[in-house]
């Protein structure tokens, strides 16, 4: 892989790396998923769990390992382009801040605005909610401009705010279940069992998004895989406790609660401040999310600059703090356009296929370089087992990509096509530039 100088400070450690990855993992989804996976399996649901654990566990490991190996910055797109050459890069890269990230970030930036319309209806406005947009965007522009340890104060300090009242209702829930809640009155059939498995699956991506920052990790070796294991382990155990608590206490009537089971539940426990709390805690997790992102996301434009197939202004680095901040600044511009612009559901499509294309890329990158290290005779972390866990990775990313429907697929294709248009035109246009200076 990559050993190019980057000019990085290394400030990021085992402990800001793996909340960093808990951040990015625990979003929106937790807040409602509860309720829509029991209207599917009931009290079972924790099979869901269970089923999702072992799954986002088996591409964690590839990361953890394909993470081992590298310390640049590029995260999804530096494994993929090592593997597998520049144009494999070129549409990894692109695929995963465009097609993944952005999107998701504008989803998010409005569902945010949706949330906090609870609290000040202004943002009902559409001028309103375009300068809290301004706001948000510009406000973690120039935060993550000034210093990588801002950024990552702020994303830590985002992430405790986040955890403490969903651990409260964990802790403070269990004296309001009813037992009766918790019995199974039926068994679900094993395609109930996939199909909200499928829909759990999308609360638990995003772990790959802090890797982005390799140029800024201490001791990639030990602190990439350490993280990862021990931020997935703490998620699953946090999700499945929640997913307890809310059918214990609200029963059959949860699917009155659809939209907020979990704020239903803090209503039950203390009431309409609790609802309240629940509700901020909310807005808490879209922000940290998006700050986590607007911290991680640029370095793989910076990343693909550096390697000369994105603008080389990209690769940029603030000669005083120390940072890639055109990429960061181009990034949140262009997130602000796509929160103006874009609706909701056509982001969260998108994003969600996108990122499943990025896994199974990973996952074949996993077995490429494990090649590469073993003739370079390479000490770093690797999956045990052999091939066995990225074979089952790959089956399980082809099983969730062929739930899509056929116009994602199509217009998944025609993005890809266009992408390799743009790569081949680039790559004429640089041999021309040899040529005539031979």
């Amino acid at each position: 892989m990559s050993q190019q100088k980057e000019n990085f400070k290394r400030e990021i450690g085992i402990r800001p790396l793996t909340l960093a990855i808990i951040n990015s993992t625990i979003g929106t989804g937790i807040f409602v998923l509860p309720a829509i996976i029991a209207q599917s399996l009931g009290a079972a649901s924790i099979i869901a769990y269970l089923v999702c654990g072992l799954l986002i566990s088996l591409i964690a490991l590839c990361y953890a390992e394909v993470g081992s190996k590298t310390e640049v910055s590029g995260g999804t797109y530096e494994y993929i382009e090592a593997a597998f050459g520049p144009f494999a890069g070129f549409i990894a890269n692109n695929i995963y801040w465009f097609g993944a990230c952005i999107t998701a970030d504008a989803a998010f930036i409005n569902a945010l605005a949706d949330t906090l319309k609870y609290f000040f209806p202004f943002l009902s406005d559409e001028l309103y909610r375009v300068i809290f947009f301004i706001i948000i965007f510009g406000g973690l522009t120039l935060l993550n401009i000034r210093s990588v340890k801002y950024g990552v104060r702020f994303m830590e300090i985002a992430t405790v705010a986040k955890l403490f009242p969903l651990m409260f209702l964990v802790f403070a829930g269990v004296n309001f279940i009813s037992t009766d809640n918790l019995k199974w009155t039926f068994t679900p059939s094993f395609h109930d069992i996939s199909s909200a498995s499928l829909i759990l699956f999308f609360a638990f991506m995003g772990m790959e998004v802090p890797l982005s920052n390799g140029g800024e990790i201490k001791n990639p070796k030990r602190t990439v895989p350490v993280s990862i294991l021990i931020s997935i382990v703490l998620v699953l155990i946090l999700y499945i406790a929640l997913q307890m608590i809310t059918q214990g206490v609200l029963g059959n009537t949860i699917a009155a609660h659809k939209d907020a089971p979990l704020a239903a539940v803090a209503n039950v426990i203390v009431g309409k401040a609790g609802m309240t709390i629940v509700l901020i805690t909310t807005a808490v997790s879209m922000l940290g999310i998006f700050s986590g992102d607007i911290l991680c996301i640029p370095r793989i434009l910076f990343a693909g600059a550096r390697d000369g197939i994105m603008p080389k202004v990209l690769a940029k680095v603030h000669p005083k703090y120390f940072t890639p901040y055109v990429a960061i600044a181009a990034y949140a511009f262009l997130g602000f356009l796509m929160a103006t612009f874009g609706g909701f559901t056509q982001l969260v499509i998108l994003s969600s296929a996108s990122l499943l294309l990025i896994y199974l890329g990973i996952v074949l990158a996993t077995l490429k370089l494990r090649k590469t290290s073993q003739q370079n005779n390479q000490k770093t972390f690797r999956v045990p087992g052999g091939p066995i866990i990225p074979l089952l990775a790959i089956a399980v990313s082809i099983w969730l990509l062929s739930s899509l429907s056929k116009a994602e697929f199509i217009g998944i294709a025609i993005f890809i096509a266009g992408l390799s248009v743009v790569y081949f035109f680039i790559d004429m246009m640089k041999r021309k530039k040899v040529s005539s200076k031979i």
